[in-house]
């Protein structure tokens, strides 16, 4: 018998998803606050870097986000373990990413992606890696994994930390919704994300 408990995750409902990329911005903005993003406009000196990401089809405009999964493949695929599940979450510790791809790789979704580091709108240069450029060696940005993380982390107007995911709140056609997979509601969207 297992005794995993399901993670809550972001589902998106493709036959109300406009393509309007509300998510990703609100994304962006609530994980770049040590950037100086959301300070005051026309200040972002990095670029937008989600951690879903909406894509288009002809049949459908959906995102693709990560969908916490019990026994993360991305968790198990880290060799320096900088992927864990943390209260309900698969969170990945980017100072200790060393931007392998094993995660991006393992993950049956699609969801994690790899982008340069950028700290205080600087990219963070990789201490132990150059690359030879012209014959000359230089350093090269420090690559790591981005995915969702259900906004844990953010601060919410009531004082409350990771109720609601950014995205979910922003959407203007409630595409999206945050699963809990242990109420009988979730279930049935449980089986019907598992369809897609």
């Amino acid at each position: 018998m297992n005794n995993v408990q399901p993670n809550p995750f972001v589902i998106a409902e493709a036959g109300k998803c406009i393509g309007c990329k509300a998510c990703e911005l609100a994304c962006f903005a609530v994980h770049n606050d040590h950037n100086g993003v959301g300070a005051a406009a026309g200040t972002v000196t990095v670029p937008v870097i989600p951690r879903l990401h909406v894509i288009r089809t002809e049949s459908f405009t959906l995102p693709v986000q990560c969908r916490q999964c019990e026994n993360a493949p991305c968790a198990e695929a880290c060799p320096v373990q900088a992927i864990r599940q943390e209260e309900g979450t698969i969170v990945i510790h980017e100072e200790s990413c060393i931007g392998c791809k094993g995660c991006a790789m393992a993950c049956p979704f699609g969801a994690v992606s790899l982008y340069k580091a950028y700290s205080n709108g600087r990219v963070v240069p990789q201490i132990q890696l150059k690359e030879r450029q012209h014959s000359a060696m230089v350093r090269s940005a420090k690559v790591i994994a981005y995915k969702c993380d259900l906004c844990r982390t953010r601060d919410h107007k009531d004082g409350a930390m990771g109720n609601v995911p950014a995205c979910v709140e922003v959407c203007p056609v409630e595409a999206l919704s945050l699963v809990h997979p242990d109420t009988s509601v979730a279930r049935s969207r449980t089986a019907a994300a598992m369809r897609l």
